[in-house]
């Protein structure tokens, strides 16, 4: 006190901060007393800790130059006077800039007569929309920031404002403010010409409760879906931020006639409207990166109207602007994507898509004859006789012809895995195992060679690679053994899956192959080897139970028993 006593001696002194304060609440009230009634202009005080009573009441607002007085982050003891005796006295200083900021205030009550005040900032406090209730005598109040308190109803803010007539700025952002479109009509001071009421709880309705002559709009933050068509038309609207909501497309201009600045990004567009800039023509800066964009034909129209519009008006192009549909197409921007021609006019592509089918069959056509169809036809009838040879057999003798515990089918090139995994670990628990190289009869067709070991094996294996299926050798043996399972009546597939092989690699034409595949459940080849244990405890289970029930069944049919393989 007795330095700012001999501050009040300079009279060029005009702006003074204090800071780190730790003292009284009649000591507080003393230092901004004297600061009253010097030259000082510009008064800011902050990081204040304050104790003990208030009994200083009377203060004398004459004779002082202050314009702008600025109280943040103030830490007090438990408070033991009534705080309207602080409410009071900072209601009605007569000064144009006021703030308190960081002090946990609970409340503000309304000025005795008509204020001065021009700008308050009440941010980073507890108040609550009863603040300044049926208060009229802030009619000069131009901009007012209620930022982090906690406001909860919008029309509770539109009734308290409506009677500070010059008000032009209003912030009321990072509350947990919402507005239900069945309230009352809102009825918004005319002079609000921005408003800020970002990181809140709004919806789409909230698009019926703003100020008819507001030119900047800060929505960000909120739950907004989408802009609901017939809304209030807002033809002063300039700017417009509405990023971080769940809009799908971007807004037209028809309600917006003056919008000038769009900031749309981080929002879920995927697919925005070709005709967007047709619509708003007065825009200067579009911000809309950071959309999930489906890359199909219906963007390319969007994409060739960024390229035509001035430089610089589309905001981040290109780095934020990329797709995210379809998958190959994921992380490309959209600067890089041209789909062609042909796959974006149907017309031209039924048309081509006609020409190559029937170029297609005139071609499959000549490859049959050429390429010896009838030998294909040769080895179907190959199989069908083997077939019907062993239909004819009696049951002793089909007993007796089943001699392996199961056949393997694989690809020349996973052998190593068949010959070092496979056969050793099955043949050491006494399982009988059918290989190609060492069972084929020489003299035999392949078919009938198949077909031979497969009807002497309890059970056909089937070893799937990519190598398998790109296998001409084990295009076939998977045919005739699934066509074979199926007439006996009984589930004898089991297939081991060695490598991962994508269903769209197998040609649709095998579906032999993609049948069993799609219906049945795999045993896959585990990398860790702590879980190749219990893979080959699964894989002897299934061939030994069902070894059991083949073996009671043949049991009831003859009327006698036999040893279990």
């Amino acid at each position: 006190l007795s330095v700012l006593a001999k501050l009040q001696r300079n009279p060029r002194l005009s702006n003074l901060s204090l800071n780190n304060i730790e003292t009284t609440w009649n000591s507080f009230m003393k230092i901004l007393q004297s600061i009253w009634n010097t030259t000082i202009e510009y008064f800011s005080i902050s990081n204040v800790k304050l104790q003990g009573q208030l009994d200083f009441t009377d203060f004398n607002y004459f004779d002082t130059s202050l314009k702008t007085l600025s109280i943040q982050q103030v830490v007090s003891d438990v408070f033991n006077f009534p705080q309207s005796k602080i409410y009071k006295i900072f209601s009605n200083m007569n000064i144009q800039n006021f703030t308190v900021s960081g002090t946990r205030m609970i409340h503000m009550l309304c000025p005795s007569q008509i204020s001065p005040f021009l700008y308050l900032d009440f941010s980073n406090n507890l108040l609550t929309d009863t603040v300044f209730e049926n208060c009229r005598s802030l009619t000069k109040l131009k901009t007012f920031i209620l930022r982090i308190n906690q406001l909860k109803k919008l029309t509770n803010i539109v009734h308290m404002t409506k009677e500070m007539k010059s008000l032009q700025q209003l912030d009321i952002s990072q509350n947990s403010i919402g507005y239900d479109d069945n309230e009352e009509v809102c009825f918004w001071t005319k002079s609000l010409l921005n408003l800020n009421m970002s990181s809140n709880v709004l919806t789409d309705s909230v698009f019926s409760c703003l100020p008819p002559k507001i030119k900047i709009l800060d929505l960000h933050k909120n739950r907004i879906q989408s802009i609901p068509k017939g809304v209030l038309q807002l033809e002063s609207l300039q700017e417009l931020n509405i990023a971080f909501n769940s809009l799908a497309d971007l807004p037209g201009c028809g309600t917006f006639s003056s919008l000038s600045v769009l900031i749309l990004d981080h929002n879920v567009v995927s697919r925005p409207s070709a005709d967007f800039f047709q619509s708003c023509q007065k825009i200067r800066s579009l911000k809309a990166g950071n959309n999930p964009f489906q890359c199909t034909c219906e963007l390319r129209e969007f994409i060739k109207n960024i390229g035509q519009v001035p430089r610089g008006v589309v905001e981040d192009w290109p780095d934020s602007y990329k797709c995210d549909y379809p998958e190959s197409y994921k992380g490309t921007p959209l600067k890089d994507f041209h789909p062609s021609q042909l796959s974006c006019n149907t017309a031209l592509l039924i048309v081509t898509v006609g020409a190559t089918m029937l170029l297609l069959t005139v071609t499959m056509t000549l490859l049959c004859i050429y390429l010896d169809l009838p030998w294909y036809l040769r080895m179907v009838f190959q199989w069908t006789q083997t077939r019907r040879r062993a239909r004819n057999l009696p049951l002793e003798e089909l007993q007796r012809t089943l001699q392996f515990h199961a056949f393997i089918s694989y690809s020349g090139h996973d052998s190593a895995w068949v010959k070092n995994e496979l056969v050793p670990n099955l043949e050491k628990e006494d399982v009988r195992i059918c290989l190609h190289e060492r069972n084929f009869v020489p003299g035999k067709s392949i078919v009938e060679n198949i077909v031979n070991c497969i009807e002497k094996s309890y059970k056909s294996i089937f070893v799937l690679t990519p190598n398998f299926v790109q296998s001409e050798w084990c295009h076939y043996e998977p045919y005739f053994a699934h066509h074979n399972l199926f007439h006996a009546g009984s589930d004898n597939l089991i297939l081991i899956l060695l490598e991962p092989i994508p269903q769209y690699s197998i040609p649709s034409s095998y579906h032999k192959l993609k049948s069993p595949m799609a219906r049945r459940t795999y045993l896959e080849w585990p990398k860790e080897k702590s879980k190749r244990g219990l893979f080959w405890v699964n894989l002897r289970a299934a061939i030994n139970i069902k070894l059991m029930e083949r073996a009671t069944e043949v049991s009831h049919t003859s009327n006698y028993s036999h040893p279990s393989s």
